[in-house]
């Protein structure tokens, strides 16, 4: 995603604070990074359920810091890292549970092709699929109903969705909380995200190609 297009719509979710107060946006963030996978609403609005939502989130804690509304960035943090794991175990469910005909019943051209990516792309890494997929807008929501349509074993969904949503949901937020308190992260903010997503592929790429020396 472009950087100024994120930060634009990061800003446009950080006024929601200044409207609801910081007990509903704990609810509201923890809803949309919910639904975003769990109900499949980031098939359609992946940004505003996703990265920009969570990174917009820490700059919001950060800016309440010390203050009578504070919106305390460890709450959120794990917060946000619980609802996207709660998320990703509702669409495992749905993908096992109901399967194919769920999936083919969503309309759109763009639905559809991401639903074809991410089937190769859980085919080629299995169990980093479900981590990695967290990083990426259009497999994070896919990528736990595929789990399930093809039966993978719970417990290794279980643990993935575990380290790949708390990773994703905790990593992000307290990025955008430091890069708000801290003007030298500020501008290395993406670069720390980009090496949690680098970091995630290289382990996979080590994992696939030791399965398949197997």
């Amino acid at each position: 995603m472009n950087p100024v297009i994120h930060l634009a719509i990061s800003d446009e979710i950080a006024t929601w604070y200044d409207q609801i107060g910081p007990w509903l946006f704990y609810g509201v963030v923890w809803g949309l990074v919910f639904a975003g996978t769990g109900l499949f609403v980031g098939a359609f609005v992946p940004f505003v359920t996703g990265d920009s939502l969570v990174f917009a989130a820490g700059l919001v804690a950060a800016g309440s810091a010390g203050t009578a509304a504070e919106v305390n960035i460890w709450v959120m943090a794990i917060g946000v890292g619980v609802a996207a794991w709660l998320g990703d175990q509702v669409g495992y469910a749905l993908g096992r549970h109901f399967g194919r005909p769920y999936l083919d019943k969503r309309e759109g051209k763009w639905l559809r092709s991401a639903i074809a990516k991410s089937e190769a792309f859980y085919n080629a890494w299995g169990w980093w699929a479900v981590v990695i997929s967290r990083f990426m807008p259009w497999a994070r929501v896919i990528v736990p109903a595929i789990a399930g349509i093809s039966r993978m074993n719970y417990y290794k969904f279980f643990s993935a969705n575990l380290v790949g949503a708390l990773t994703w949901g905790t990593g992000l937020t307290v990025t955008g909380y430091f890069a708000a308190s801290i003007p030298a992260v500020k501008n290395a903010s993406y670069a720390i995200a980009f090496f949690f997503i680098l970091a995630s592929l290289v382990a996979g790429f080590r994992a696939w190609m030791k399965n398949r020396a197997a």
